[in-house]
């Protein structure tokens, strides 16, 4: 039995603060010399912050090629998070999506996939031109959400494609749904298939009680982790964890493709600090989380029309489980689009959500919130329904429209493209990506068939107030189509 270690340790902290201490004369980079050269930025950030923003040495160890510190700290995030080893990243998730894929698929390899995966899932697509199978997931009909994938569906998927050399699994989605993970698992494995997940919003499946299963309690393979989003650590810092037996030399070499060598030790050490305090203190902090987010739930549905969504949402084929912590809240039953409501709290009553879409926001709420914070959000939303609401008669119902995959991604990015105009491009194969950020799902990809369907919701979700990215044309008035 594997022994765990002490979780109270804060071993990439702890050198830090010694270097401070010791009072290093730098001649090294970043060349704002521990805020000296620049005190502006110093005022701004402060001088406890710049003092530790500093280059890699040899006793604060290399994150490329860690071999003290930083390998004593990923030990301690592994244990943590039931792992083999744990991988720091400083490049975002977006990082660990790139590296699951590269290392699971080479140049025409098949994977698995649901279509509604975040972009960095399809971009290590074009990479490394692994070519994907998609599982188009369930939806929700009244709520116009994707669910997950079906046991069923990626049965069918893996028999059509025996060859396929992994599965990749959105565990949680951003509206807090879950597939049967553990089935998909086991069913992947008996097909000599690698399962990698998604788990961008799931830091807390690992700490918290009454919960959906985290990735490494199922046995997936590798797993992206977004400590930042629900752990506590600075934005940009994130976690790769892998288990049964992957090399981990190669996992490392792989993440160096894409992985700055210049590692911000800001970002390590809040990795380091956040897991210390989630490991001890992560039972308590989301049992909290979820009084919290059940009371909001309970009296955003008192307020009548929207609809905060919850466990009710379980026992669907698609939905094997849902995460209570999310309070995802559908808007259109009082007329409002997603996006509407999401820029009204902004700027209207200075809170700040975490997305809109067409008929949904979702209110990230995690370890910095109290009752007070959750009252307000709350009041807001009742005074929108009083000020704001509409007839909702004509609004776009839907978020996910099945699209039509005709050429590998890899292929369609790289290939000689023309600019036409949004609606004069019905009919063409898109060469570039399109979508709504956040969440950062394509609506478009490339190689993907351009519908009308599709451009009349790009078209609506513009005119909503949705942010638009992924196309060479930032005013979003013409899209590339592949020539010819």
């Amino acid at each position: 039995m594997k022994m765990r270690l002490f979780q109270d340790r804060a071993p990439l902290r702890d050198a830090l603060l010694q270097y401070k201490q010791n009072r290093i004369l730098p001649f090294d980079v970043p060349g704002h010399k521990q805020g000296k050269g620049n005190p502006r930025l110093r005022e701004f950030l402060g001088e406890k912050c710049l003092a530790v923003d500093v280059n890699s040495m040899k006793p604060l160890d290399n994150l490329s090629h860690p071999v003290s510190v930083i390998k004593e700290a990923e030990e301690l995030a592994a244990d943590a998070f039931g792992a083999d080893h744990a991988f720091f990243i400083v490049n975002g998730t977006t990082a660990a999506v790139q590296a699951m894929v590269m290392t699971a698929c080479k140049r025409g390899d098949k994977i698995i996939m649901p279509r509604n995966v975040h972009i960095s899932a399809i971009n290590s697509l074009i990479l490394c031109g692994a070519v994907p199978v998609y599982v188009n997931p369930g939806v929700n009909s009244k709520l116009g959400i994707p669910l997950g994938m079906t046991v069923e569906d990626v049965k069918k998927a893996i028999e059509k494609n025996p060859n396929a050399k992994a599965v990749f699994v959105n565990n949680p989605t951003y509206y807090g749904i879950c597939s049967d993970l553990k089935a998909i698992v086991k069913l992947a494995h008996a097909h000599g298939m690698m399962v990698l997940v998604d788990e961008a919003h799931g830091t807390h499946f690992y700490f918290g009680e009454g919960l959906p299963p985290s990735a490494m309690s199922c046995g997936a393979d590798m797993a992206a982790v977004s400590l930042h989003k629900t752990g506590g650590s600075l934005t940009q810092s994130s976690l790769l964890l892998i288990r049964n037996g992957l090399n981990v030399g190669y996992v490392r070499q792989i993440l160096s493709l894409t992985q700055t060598t210049s590692a911000s030790y800001l970002l390590l050490s809040s990795l380091d600090i956040s897991r210390r305090n989630l490991a001890l203190h992560g039972k308590e902090i989301f049992a909290r989380v979820l009084d919290l987010v059940e009371y909001a739930r309970g009296e955003i549905n008192l307020i009548g029309g929207y609809y905060a969504y919850g466990k009710e949402m379980e026992g669907h084929p698609a939905v094997h489980a849902f995460d209570r912590t999310k309070l995802s809240v559908f808007t259109r039953g009082i007329g409002l689009a997603g996006i509407e409501v999401y820029d009204m709290l902004r700027d209207d009553y200075g809170i700040q959500i975490e997305f809109g879409d067409i008929g949904n926001i979702l209110a990230i709420v995690s370890v910095g919130d109290n009752e007070l914070a959750v009252e307000r959000l709350v009041s807001a939303l009742y005074e929108i329904r009083r000020l704001k609401s509409k007839d909702p008669t004509g609004m776009f119902d839907h978020e996910y429209i099945t699209p039509r995959v005709e050429m590998s991604p890899q292929e369609a990015f790289y290939a000689n493209k023309v600019s036409l105009p949004l609606r004069q491009s019905i009919g063409f194969l898109c060469g570039e990506f399109v979508m709504c950020y956040p969440p950062g799902i394509p609506i478009l990809a490339p190689g993907e068939r351009i519908t009308r369907e599709i451009i009349d919701y790009t078209i609506y979700a513009m005119e909503k107030g949705c942010l638009l990215t992924g196309m060479q044309d930032i005013s979003v008035e013409t899209i590339k189509v592949v020539e010819g």
